[in-house]
């Protein structure tokens, strides 16, 4: 048998906690299901002249692979390698909306979110000539969590004799040479630098790829508080002699006795039992002071 008690918000602490782990995955694993990393190629052309795929399934177009990346990532950086000065507009207010005007430049230039990973200046550049390549590597997000961790990175290519690592910055290097960029919260990693072999990289079977993951795990803690002048008598049926009038034993009605909590159980508002937690021995209630139990549980 049971009592119930009902919580407060004091009574309720969560607490967010960082959980890191590393990965290292060979190409032969890359395919697998539960790795699933992908390499896809990109190029700077037209659909109407290249139709080519790629991907572990070429299941994507070289020249859509390369416009998304250029958009998501790049639509400030044409330009200028360290992107676009942001725009800025004032309003000024006429006597009706009509009269209404704005002050600066309209440009589009610089208003695009391109996902910087650092608050350093960023220094990007993708190829825009017609025909250039990049490479691009997908990582999915079950095995990052909620994002790469920065400094982790690295991809061993034997084959091509490449090794890349990222700086911590967003910036992927080789050697001391940036080749592109990785974007830590989506799992990708890019190579625009056009003095690498882009069409080797995503084909090339001598491949290691290394990296940490992190995850944002919470830790809720109840603190269940039984004050001295709450359940002092016991809801245990052991308590009941073998009569068959309920009569319990006379020791439970003593001054001196007090009941033991063994389990806590946490219910919803409908009294659905939720979760249940044992105590490793039983914990005797006091009857002079408050007696409390925490509980927690991470998710």
């Amino acid at each position: 048998m049971s009592a119930f008690k009902q919580f407060l918000s004091q009574d309720i602490i969560v607490e967010p906690f960082k959980v890191n782990k590393g990965f290292s995955f060979l190409e032969s694993e890359f395919t697998n299901n539960d790795v699933n990393i992908d390499r896809f190629e990109g190029v700077n052309n037209t659909l109407l002249n290249n139709v080519a795929t790629t991907g572990n399934n070429n299941d994507q177009y070289k020249v859509l692979i390369y416009s998304s990346i250029k958009e998501l990532y790049y639509s400030n950086f044409i330009s200028s390698s360290y992107g676009s000065s942001v725009p800025t507009q004032s309003l000024f207010p006429g006597d009706n909306e009509a009269g209404d005007r704005f002050i600066g430049p309209s440009s589009s230039d610089g208003r695009y979110e391109n996902y910087l990973q650092s608050t350093l200046t960023q220094n990007r550049f993708i190829p825009t000539g017609s025909g250039d390549r990049i490479a691009a590597f997908s990582i999915p997000s079950r095995l990052f969590g909620d994002y790469i961790q920065p400094n982790s990175f690295t991809w061993n290519d034997t084959t091509n004799g490449f090794t890349f690592t990222d700086d911590s910055e967003g910036n992927l290097i080789s050697g001391s040479t940036v080749v592109g960029n990785i974007i830590y919260p989506h799992g990708m990693v890019i190579i625009t630098n056009q003095d690498f072999t882009m069409g080797d990289l995503v084909t090339a079977t001598n491949v290691t790829c290394s990296f940490s993951s992190s995850f944002d795990i919470y830790e809720t803690q109840y603190k269940a508080t039984i004050n001295e002048f709450e359940y002092n008598f016991s809801l245990n049926p052991s308590i009941i002699s073998g009569s068959t009038d309920g009569t319990i034993y006379d020791f439970v009605t003593g001054s001196y006795f007090s009941p033991y909590a063994t389990t806590v159980g946490l219910y919803d508002d409908d009294q659905n039992l939720l979760a249940v937690g044992k105590l490793s021995q039983p914990l005797p209630i006091s009857r002079t002071t408050d007696t409390s139990i925490f509980i927690n549980i991470d998710r």
